[in-house]
């Protein structure tokens, strides 16, 4: 049988040791340097509203009641939890990383309605039926048992609670060449997310550079012009800012853990975890999907 155990190690800190757990510890030291690195402390209020809209564009947030409480799983630098917390009683951010925790911890200081635990996914220390939402964005993707993941993050939740999702999408909406683009490149995530942590920086940096920040800017003008950029490779960034493309070429290329999903299949997932009503957003980013517990 697995043991648990939890021990504070700050104010409002509490860190969850367990054995078997669901998470690959390189892919969590990655992403805790990641965030050391790119705090956000350097996107604009506005840039990071407009895509916290778009991943929270589905939820419902008319159906919280009044003293809600809920949990972030894989909050990273709390970029997110900023804006959640502003709208809800009480927010619990839940990373396996203490690096990501402590960079988080930094940016909402000035919320102390937030509530943080070092824990795996598997190990998520709320108790079963006690809170009224629940989100996890761009993280389950990253573990082993993405399926397992989705299950453990219903269990702490009330019966109508809301869970937001978003993970990476198969490209099932996209065409053929989109997706053959797509193989090419992960061709060289493989090799660039196992290099030394300092030449793969600087290896995302130049992707950034060098593809992102072209073809971004080109939907830009396209979009200015008239034409439709929906099925523009990396339109998604035409508005966002050159250090938002350094974090997500580092985000996407060097996490060495990468798992991709359908909608039928996040759809499925969903179910099978005790989730009913999903419902999926129609843009950008995909896929981004909410769901109530049965």
């Amino acid at each position: 049988m697995r043991r648990t155990a939890r021990y504070r190690v700050a104010r409002n800190l509490w860190v969850t040791s367990v054995s078997d757990r669901n998470i690959d510890t390189a892919v969590v030291e990655d992403f805790g340097l990641e965030w050391e690195k790119f705090d956000q402390s350097e996107v604009s209020e506005a840039e990071l509203e407009r895509q916290f809209e778009r991943y929270f564009a589905v939820f419902p947030w008319q159906s919280l009641p009044a003293q809600a409480r809920g949990f972030d799983l894989g909050c990273g630098s709390g970029r997110w939890a900023k804006f959640v917390a502003a709208r809800v009683h009480e927010l619990t951010c839940i990373d396996p990383s203490e690096r990501a925790l402590a960079v988080a911890r930094r940016n909402l200081q000035s919320r102390p309605n937030v509530m943080f635990h070092c824990a795996s996914v598997d190990a998520v220390p709320l108790a079963e039926g006690s809170m009224d939402f629940g989100y996890s964005l761009g993280v389950l993707h990253h573990v082993p048992d993405t399926a397992a993941g989705i299950r453990s993050c219903v269990r702490p939740l009330k019966k109508g609670a809301p869970f937001l999702l978003y993970l990476y999408y198969g490209f099932d909406n996209r065409p053929w060449w989109f997706r053959l683009l797509w193989k090419a490149s992960d061709l060289g995530r493989l090799v660039i997310s196992r290099l030394p942590t300092f030449l793969k920086r600087r290896v995302c940096d130049v992707i950034a550079v060098f593809v992102y920040w072209p073809l971004a800017r080109f939907a830009r003008l396209a979009e200015k012009l008239g034409l439709g950029v929906g099925s523009l490779p990396l339109s998604h960034y035409r508005a966002m800012s050159f250090y938002t493309m350094r974090t997500d070429a580092l985000d996407r290329f060097g996490t060495r853990l990468e798992q991709r999903f359908t909608r039928a299949q996040i759809s499925q997932m969903m179910t099978e975890a005790g989730l009913v009503e999903i419902e999926f957003s129609a843009d950008e980013p995909y896929w981004c999907a909410v769901g109530i517990k049965a």
